[in-house]
C-alpha cells in the first residue's frame, strides 16, 4: 500500500521527487539558468483539484502532463522557440497518497520530454485541497507576439480546431450519449486525448517563423485559446483597440463535429484547446494557411474599439469561455 504524504514527511517526499530533476537540481532552494542573451519569457499557471482535474476525469499522470502543457502553451503563444525549464509548488492533504504525486511527477517529466526544459525547483506544503502551482520559463525567438500587437486589416487565425477537449470532458463525466449525438470513434478519442494530454502548438510557431514574407516586419498579435477561442479573440481586441469581424462559414469545427447548439458553442467558448489564435498581415496570413496544415482563417481585425461581429452584421451572443472561479472537473 502507498504510504501518506503525512507518513512519508517532507525529507523523503523531496528525496523521492528529486529523482525527476537532474542530479542535485534539489539540493537546494535555487535554481541558476545558464546566461543567454535572449530575453526571458516567465509564465505562472495553478491547477486546482475539483476546478481544472479531479480523480473522476483526470490520472495523476494526466494531471501533472496538463499543469505543465498549460504553461508552455502560453509560452509557445508569446514567441518562445526554447523552455529552459519549469518549478512545481505541490499543496496537497496529508493524507494524499505517494502513488498520486508520484503519478503526477511522471506526468510532468513526459511532457518535459516531449517539449523541452527540465524541472528547476519548487516547493510542497500541506493543504486543504490538491493544488499544482507551475512557472515555466523559456527564451524569446525573433517574434515576440502580444495581443497588443493586432492592427485593423489583419487576419485573424488560429493553428487547428476547437471543441475537443470541452467534449472530451463531456464524455469523460457521461455527459454526452456519442449514438444520440452521432459521435463517430474517431473524433471521441481524439476529444478525450485531447482534454487529457493538451500539447502547446510550438509546431505551428516554428511554422509561422519560417513562412513570414521577408518584406514584412516581425509584427504580429498572439494569444492562446485556453480560456477559450471567443475569450482569446476578445483579448486581442482588449489589448490592440481593435474590433473584429468573424466567418460563421469558418467556425474552427473538427472534423465530423455535430451541427447546431451546444456543438457550436463548445467550439466557440469550450476552452482548455490551448491553441495559438494570431493577427497577422494578411501576406503572413496566406503563408502561414500554406504552411501549417489545420490551421483555419476566422476573419479580420477592424478599427471598431471591441467589437466583436459576424460578417452579416450581427453582434456575437455567447456564454464567456473556460471561468477559472466556477468551471469544475
Amino acid at each position: 500500500m502507498s504510504p501518506s504524504l503525512a507518513e512519508l514527511g517532507e525529507a523523503e517526499l523531496l528525496q523521492r521527487l528529486a529523482i525527476f530533476a537532474p542530479p542535485g537540481q534539489l539540493n537546494d532552494d535555487t535554481a541558476c539558468l545558464k546566461s543567454d542573451p535572449r530575453p526571458l519569457i516567465v509564465n505562472t499557471d495553478v491547477l486546482v483539484d475539483g476546478i481544472h482535474f479531479s480523480d473522476r476525469t483526470t490520472s495523476a499522470d494526466d494531471a501533472g502532463w496538463r499543469a505543465v502543457t498549460a504553461n508552455l502553451s502560453d509560452l509557445a503563444a508569446s514567441g518562445v522557440t526554447s523552455v529552459d525549464g519549469i518549478t512545481v509548488g505541490l499543496v496537497a492533504p496529508g493524507e494524499t497518497s505517494w502513488d498520486w504525486v508520484e503519478g503526477v511527477y511522471n506526468g510532468i517529466s513526459a511532457a518535459l520530454k516531449q517539449f523541452g526544459g527540465t524541472l528547476l525547483g519548487g516547493d510542497c506544503s500541506a493543504g486543504t485541497d490538491r493544488l499544482l502551482a507551475v512557472t515555466a520559463l523559456g527564451r524569446l525567438g525573433p517574434l515576440r507576439l502580444l495581443r497588443s500587437s493586432a492592427e485593423p486589416g489583419d487576419v485573424v487565425m488560429t493553428s487547428g480546431p476547437h471543441g475537443l477537449s470541452r467534449l472530451g470532458l463531456a464524455l469523460l463525466r457521461d455527459e454526452v450519449d456519442p449514438a444520440t449525438a452521432a459521435l463517430n470513434q474517431s473524433l471521441r478519442d481524439r476529444a478525450i486525448h485531447q482534454h487529457r494530454r493538451p500539447a502547446p502548438r510550438f509546431d505551428a510557431l516554428e511554422s509561422l517563423l519560417r513562412c513570414k514574407p521577408a518584406s514584412l516586419p516581425w509584427r504580429a498579435g498572439g494569444t492562446d485559446s485556453s480560456d477559450g477561442l471567443i475569450a482569446a479573440v476578445q483579448g486581442l481586441c482588449n489589448a490592440s483597440g481593435c474590433g473584429v469581424v468573424l466567418e460563421e462559414t469558418q467556425i474552427p469545427r473538427a472534423q465530423g463535429w455535430p451541427q447546431g447548439q451546444p456543438w457550436d458553442e463548445w467550439c466557440l467558448s469550450g476552452g482548455e484547446d490551448f491553441e495559438l489564435v494570431l493577427s497577422l498581415p494578411p501576406a503572413w496570413a496566406e503563408a502561414f494557411e500554406l504552411a501549417m496544415p489545420g490551421s483555419r482563417r476566422l476573419g479580420r481585425m477592424t478599427s471598431d474599439n471591441d467589437q466583436i461581429i459576424w460578417s452579416a452584421g450581427s453582434p456575437l451572443t455567447l456564454n464567456g469561455g473556460f471561468s477559472h472561479f466556477q468551471a469544475s472537473n
